[in-house]
């Protein structure tokens, strides 16, 4: 039996909420998203949670769905970090067009702003594909 992760000693979801959503809006700055891109990245939550996340930088306790979707976002972020020559490349190569079969010719941005956690998961598997993990 599995047990949850607010029985498991040490969890605290309030601070993992918060630097879950810190660590979102970083990279959000990072690769210039607005605040419509931003709020289905997060699985679209209503406007008035997602601007008091912003502005708080701090949730009592994010839901499953979000917490994973930032966790694929962050991990998206850390390959390009590993597979690409500068910081600034990495955090360009999500706008720009890819000629891979995932993409259509689209950005990854563009991918990813399809609104489905699928659609996270697939940019961050084809990265790890490419990293050869």
């Amino acid at each position: 039996m599995h047990a949850t992760a607010e029985a498991r000693p040490g969890y605290d979801s309030e601070r993992i909420s918060s630097a879950a959503l810190q660590g979102f809006f970083n990279l959000s700055s990072r690769w210039g998203l607005t605040a419509a891109q931003e709020r289905i990245l997060l699985g679209s939550p209503p406007e008035s949670t997602f601007y008091k996340w912003k502005s708080e930088r701090a949730a009592r306790r994010l839901g499953r769905d979000v917490l994973d979707r930032i966790s694929y976002l962050l991990g998206i972020h850390k390959a390009l970090n590993i597979l690409l020559p500068s910081v600034r490349a990495a955090d360009e190569w999500v706008k720009k067009p890819n000629a891979a079969p995932l993409f259509h010719g689209q950005s990854a941005l563009q991918r990813m702003l399809g609104g489905s956690v699928v659609d996270l998961a697939d940019v961050r598997r084809y990265l790890d594909g490419q990293r050869g993990l």
